[in-house]
Parts: C-alpha cells; sequence; structure tokens
C-alpha cells in the first residue's frame, strides 16, 4: 500500500485515477481547487484520502499542504503531479499575460510541489516523482505556443531532476499524453485525433507506474506520428503547421 499525493484530482485523468489507485488499496492525498469533488472522493472512499484542496501557484499553500502529508503519514511513497492548464495564443493579439498563466498553472505549480515533496520522498519507499507533461513537446503547433512552452519546461526539469534524484534513490516518470477526453480539452474547438476517454487514460497509466519508466506516452500511433513529423525538415514542418493553422480573425464591419 502506497501513500501517494495527487494532484489536479478533481477531474478528467486526475479523477479518474484517483479512482483506481483507491481500488488498488492505496492511501492518497488529493489536491485541487474544487474542494467539493475532492470530500465527495473522501466520503465514497473512507479512512483513504487525505484531502489538501487548495491552489498550487501558491507557494505557502503548497509547503502547507507538504507539512499536512507530513503530519498525517511521515513520508511519501510516489508523488504524480498531474495539476495543469491550457489557454491558446492568438499571434493578432499576443498576450504575455496569458503566458505567465500558463507558466504558473503548469511549471511553477509543479515546481512547488516538487519542494515540499522531495523530503517526504527521501523517507518513502520506492520513491517515485510522476509529471504530466503533453505530446505536444515533441512538434511544435499553431496556437499551442505557451503550453507547449509550459510543458517543454516541465519536460526538461523533470529529465534534469532524474539525474539529480537518482542518487536518492527517487525515481522519475514523464507523463505525455495525446489527446485525452475532460473538461478542459472539451473547449477545443478543433478536431482532436486519437482522443482517448479519461478512464482508459488512467488504466494505461496505473498499469505502468510499479515499473517507474523513464516515460508513458500515448496513444502510441499518435505519439509516433508527431515524431516522425519531427524528423522532417523544418520548412516542411512549417508548411505542415501552416495548413493546421487558422487565418487571420477578422475584425467585424461597422
Amino acid at each position: 500500500m502506497k501513500r501517494i499525493w495527487l494532484t489536479g484530482a478533481s477531474s478528467g485523468i486526475g479523477a479518474a485515477l484517483a479512482e483506481i489507485l483507491l481500488a488498488q488499496g492505496h492511501r492518497l492525498a488529493v489536491s485541487a481547487r474544487n474542494t467539493q469533488a475532492l470530500l465527495a472522493l473522501s466520503q465514497r472512499h473512507a479512512g483513504q484520502v487525505l484531502v489538501l484542496a487548495g491552489d498550487l501557484r501558491d507557494a505557502a499553500q503548497v509547503r502547507a499542504m507538504g507539512e499536512h502529508i507530513g503530519q498525517a503519514w511521515g513520508a511519501l511513497d510516489q508523488v504524480i503531479l498531474n495539476a495543469g492548464n491550457c489557454e491558446y495564443l492568438d499571434s493578432q493579439a499576443f498576450e504575455a499575460a496569458m503566458v505567465e498563466r500558463v507558466m504558473a498553472s503548469n511549471l511553477f505549480s509543479a515546481s512547488h510541489c516538487v519542494e515540499a515533496a522531495l523530503p517526504l520522498l527521501r523517507r518513502g519507499v520506492r520513491p517515485h516523482l510522476v509529471a504530466v507533461a503533453s505530446a505536444v513537446t515533441f512538434l511544435p503547433l499553431p496556437r499551442a505556443g505557451a503550453y507547449g512552452a509550459s510543458k517543454a519546461a516541465v519536460r526538461y526539469l523533470f529529465e534534469s531532476l532524474r539525474i539529480d534524484l537518482a542518487r536518492d534513490g527517487i525515481a522519475v516518470t514523464l507523463v505525455s499524453p495525446g489527446f485525452v477526453d475532460t473538461p478542459l480539452t472539451r473547449r477545443n474547438d478543433f478536431a482532436m485525433p486519437m482522443c482517448w476517454p479519461a478512464e482508459k487514460a488512467a488504466r494505461h497509466i496505473a498499469e505502468r507506474l510499479d515499473r517507474q519508466p523513464f516515460e508513458i506516452a500515448f496513444p502510441r500511433l499518435f505519439i509516433s506520428s508527431l515524431r516522425l513529423v519531427a524528423w522532417l525538415p523544418l520548412r516542411l514542418q512549417l508548411a505542415l503547421g501552416k495548413r493546421m493553422s487558422r487565418p487571420p480573425r477578422e475584425e467585424p464591419t461597422p
């Protein structure tokens, strides 16, 4: 039975993964801003769930979460950093503040969690640090500049941490999903090829966690396609990207 901290546990992949891990008998500390969803999960799994609702972008709140876990359990065996957000850039009205928001949600929040979790992982059994990146890091896509940059930063941070934490016996895994049907992706106004249900994605992840692989990337065909295109000359990549991009927005006529 593992002691696991899972962020982004109120919806999507996180909520589905929480149900799987709890069904396996693990104890779960769950974080999200949706307190009601976390409390409902706790009520369905009495005695297994530690509710740590709050905003992971706030370093002080995350430190308090880490202290709460330490007081309750003394250590962590696994941390799964799943929380994140996505916004799409408009090159006709570029918004630097959007980049800051997405970086805060995807990179800085993960960094706060790592800071709080590492002392607890060092006292854990077969400690394992897991971070959800994205398949978008394999190939630049239109309008994905802010989201892709944040997830590319997550990738580099955790691949570097993998080297540094090896001496402590802490394994590091990156999860790189393609499109997954979640409340976040349902806001997308474009086709999402090979989109998986959140439950299928969660099962795929859960089935591989015990092996502590370097990466869990899916769907395989989608990932292979992105990596293949990434090997093409940049001019061809640009041509393909332009075919996927949208024309500039037209201003309404007075």
